[in-house]
């Protein structure tokens, strides 16, 4: 048989297993996640193991170019294509780092999904018709660094078929925690928070999904501002515990349309980002509050977001047994303490719980998204992203040399 380029795609549903790089930069640009599984089986049949997890932080020239491109309102296309090409450059080591650590060779990897890091992501509510977004780095350098096949783009083929393009890790969660148990939602607390509601005994299109509101954006911002960016994190939310929410400001903060909107919905940095968290800051300013406050004011924003979701979207559905929490989030002990107090009833634990790692769980998505488009299966569930129909996801970009 003549083999090319080609050839791991057009043989990648008749092997008996597959070794799989998943990757993800999320909203906050903090780091690089990456996972590295073996599949055995094909689409939602999958079963899968994880050999290898990692996390690479992006250096701090890197991570403020990244902000600065993404709260730009004007930038030139050079700056956009240095910035594709540099990423790409990262999450290039990181597959090399994944891999090693697993003493895997590149030359053995069947595909690498990679999500991208989101410059912009504009919900069909901000531009009345279709969803926009843009996720850099670019699958070809990638490709050409590593040799390997490159899933990216995912969100697009969502959007031209109605979507917002997020959330999109509702597959994954229903193809790793579905339960004939319990009824769960898995909340990823990243930049932003969105929750995946799986009730027991659910078949896909039972499974419903949507952005909450702001995760970590707000608090890091917070903290940024008050140390001039000295320190990127409440660690542990500390400063949070040692402060106290402002009712009044609370209030006001909830009163904002996004968080009666009902969904499909997603949102993102353009509307709870950099300028949020200095607006903020200035409200906070001016009514007399110390940063321990303005914090402890935006883990409660958190909490309460998320509660309200689950009351006004979810609980109507059925009964809520428990949540498991992901994403960098979950570090925070004062805000993993308010969403507990707030979720009386329903059992709150790290996503850890269920065997997957809180950490990594959405590389690993990206990574099972990067299977099902290989196999040509949908990987998007219209009753989260408000799609028309399922469509199968992202752009393949063979790797190989000649």
């Amino acid at each position: 048989m003549v083999r090319d380029a080609l050839s791991p795609i057009r043989e990648y549903r008749s092997r008996n297993e597959r070794l799989i790089v998943g990757l993800m930069t999320g909203t906050s640009a903090d780091a690089v996640d990456a996972v590295l599984m073996r599949l055995k089986g094909d689409g939602l049949a999958a079963k899968h193991e994880v050999l290898a997890e990692i996390e690479i932080p992006l250096d701090e020239g890197l991570r403020a170019e990244v902000l600065a491109v993404a709260g730009a309102e004007l930038i030139e296309p050079e700056r956009l294509m240095r910035l594709d090409a540099e990423l790409a450059g990262v999450y290039a080591v990181a597959v090399e780092a994944v891999c090693e650590q697993a003493g895997v060779k590149l030359t053995d990897v069947t595909a690498i999904g990679s999500h991208g890091q989101t410059i912009r992501h504009v919900p069909r509510s901000a531009v009345g018709g279709r969803a926009l977004t843009l996720q850099l780095g670019s699958p070809a350098t990638l490709a050409e660094r590593t040799g390997i096949t490159v899933v990216s783009d995912f969100r697009r083929r969502d959007t031209a078929a109605g979507g917002e393009g997020a959330p999109l890790v509702p597959i994954a969660d229903f193809w790793l925690f579905r339960s004939t148990q319990e009824s769960r939602v898995l909340l990823n607390l990243g930049g932003m928070a969105n929750i995946t509601w799986i009730p027991k005994n659910a078949t896909v299109s039972d499974v419903f999904a949507f952005d909450t509101g702001p995760g970590n954006v707000v608090i890091d911002g917070l903290v940024r501002s008050a140390t001039r960016g000295l320190a990127r994190h409440d660690d542990s939310g500390g400063l949070a515990a040692s402060g106290r929410a402002h009712t009044g400001l609370l209030e006001e903060l909830l009163a904002d349309p996004f968080f009666g909107t009902t969904p499909p919905r997603s949102t993102g940095r353009e509307r709870f980002g950099e300028r949020y968290a200095e607006r903020l800051a200035d409200l906070g300013e001016g009514l007399g509050l110390s940063i321990e406050d303005l914090l402890a004011t935006a883990v409660e924003l958190t909490a309460v977001s998320i509660e309200r979701a689950i009351r006004d979207f979810v609980a109507p559905l059925g009964k809520v047994d428990a949540l498991y929490a992901s994403g960098g989030g979950v570090k925070n002990v004062t805000l993993m303490t308010a969403l507990r107090r707030r979720l009386e009833g329903v059992r709150v634990d790290r996503l850890d719980e269920l065997g997957v790692s809180s950490g990594t769980k959405e590389a690993l998505a990206f990574g099972f998204l990067a299977h099902l488009t290989l196999c040509g299966e949908p990987g998007n569930v219209p009753r989260a992203t408000g799609a028309r129909h399922p469509v199968v996801l992202g752009s393949i970009t063979p790797g190989g040399r000649s």
